[in-house]
């Protein structure tokens, strides 16, 4: 039996000084520096959601040599997109078996940033699965939750909302996955794509971060 929850948001950005001031102005809070991620050519910043979630703002590290697979969060289109909620990732306490039983999670590979280890879910070109409204996996190494050494941003999430055609479809993986509450899944109004919502209570009110649309078209 497999257990799943949400472990983090992932903001993707053309530069992670764009991400970072685009969450500033959508939030009200600014996202602390995070590290890089040698075996995808990234970096990104961090914003604390709660004990076991956080946001992550993800970008291309213009000083690091090119990865020899294409990156993840389809970080390799070109032009790159303006900042937007791109995707989201979920917790799995069997990563391997999961993906496994669910090929659209694709193949498992470790990383690493700074004293961090994990191994997480990729597909051969970086897509999304269900556009990004299925989530990617992850299983930490053994240690602290990130979210736990970050700093306390006043921010907590308190809903995810996806839409897509295949709404239905998104459930039952979720399902599969032994996943709980925690996302609100429907189709979309007609002749709009799939879309992703958080909602995110800040120190200033309750603030909504939207992705831009398809998000692995």
């Amino acid at each position: 039996m497999f257990h799943s929850q949400l472990d983090h948001l992932v903001i993707t950005a053309p530069s992670l000084a764009a991400g970072v001031d685009y969450v500033r102005e959508m939030l009200g809070v600014a996202p602390q520096p995070g590290g890089r991620h040698p075996r995808m050519g990234t970096h990104n910043a961090l914003l604390k959601l709660g004990e076991a979630a956080y946001l992550e703002v993800i970008a291309v590290d213009p000083g690091a040599p090119a990865p020899a697979v294409a990156r993840w969060f389809r970080l390799d289109r070109a032009p790159a997109p303006p900042p937007a909620l791109a995707a989201w990732v979920a917790r799995t306490d069997a990563i391997e078996a999961a993906a496994a039983l669910f090929p659209v999670f694709g193949r498992v590979e470790p990383m690493t940033r700074g004293a961090l280890g994990w191994r997480i879910t990729l597909t051969e070109r970086g897509e999304l699965p269900f556009d990004g409204i299925a989530p990617l996996l992850i299983q930490w190494d053994p240690g602290p939750h990130p979210a736990s050494l970050l700093a306390d941003s006043g921010c907590t999430l308190v809903g995810l909302e996806g839409f897509h055609p295949q709404a239905a479809a998104v459930a039952e993986l979720l399902r599969g996955l032994g996943w709980g509450d925690g996302l609100t899944l429907a189709p979309p109004v007609p002749g709009h794509p799939p879309r992703l919502v958080a909602h995110i209570r800040t120190p200033t009110g309750l603030r909504t971060l939207p992705s831009t649309g398809v998000l692995d078209g």
